[in-house]
């Protein structure tokens, strides 16, 4: 992109505040990769005091926030997402449905499984927590005006030049977070938080599901009790 396809001048407009239930999953191995390393539950306890000392600071937050919540700000991954540049303090993503927060890590295990090659010819079985928490503050909504004129920019396959500078100026303007269109699943809304402040677990407590995965080079399914969502790739 050669030309920045919106303006900062939608702030004055296109700012409000929101709210949405969002869903996100995230990886079960935050305790069952210590329980192998231990014999008691008292041992793990004492594990995983040492290891939280050892991990980089939590955001300044207002108030305290469930691990699940404040985690992706204390990290800087080298990989870029959506609305966050390579390298700097990490984003929290959720999706208003179930299915699209589904479809987004069926998206990075395929890319995880095409990015090693030990892996290529082979099948990946993960098991997931997904959870829902609220979030609400100051946002943008890119599926409402004056943001959806600049759809195609918003939810391109793989360049994000535009959605990096659109976060760094939300983020200087106060934005809290930023309503999008999910690109894996297309319809649906999702959320990009930038701000560990706009996120609580919610009035009907800590609201979780286990969900399975099946990821290959061809697909990747997600499977828990009766329910199955499949994505070919």
């Amino acid at each position: 992109m050669t030309e920045a396809a919106w303006s900062t001048s939608w702030f004055q407009t296109g700012v409000d505040n929101m709210t949405m239930q969002a869903w996100r999953g995230v990886e079960a191995q935050h305790v069952v990769s210590t329980m192998r390393l231990v014999d008691s539950a008292e041992e793990q306890q004492v594990l995983e005091q040492m290891l939280e000392g050892s991990k980089p600071p939590l955001p300044d937050m207002k108030s305290q926030k469930h691990y699940l919540l404040s985690t992706p700000f204390r990290y800087r991954p080298q990989h870029p997402s959506r609305f966050r540049r390579a390298g700097t303090l990490g984003v929290w993503y959720g999706s208003e449905e179930l299915y699209a927060a589904c479809a987004e890590v069926a998206y990075w295990r395929h890319r995880f499984i095409l990015d090693s090659v030990p892996l290529s010819k082979t099948e990946l079985l993960t098991e997931h927590t997904f959870f829902q928490a609220e979030v609400s503050g100051t946002a943008i909504d890119l599926m409402s005006p004056p943001w959806v004129k600049s759809h195609a920019t918003w939810t391109h396959g793989s360049d994000y030049a535009e959605t990096h500078a659109l976060a760094d100026a939300a983020k200087d303007m106060g934005v809290q977070w930023i309503c999008y269109e999910s690109v894996r699943a297309p319809g649906r809304r999702c959320a990009a938080v930038l701000d560990v402040d706009a996120l609580e677990m919610g009035n009907q407590g800590f609201m979780q599901q286990t969900w399975h995965c099946r990821a290959t080079r061809e697909s990747v399914s997600m499977v828990r009790q009766t329910e199955r969502y499949d994505w070919p790739f």
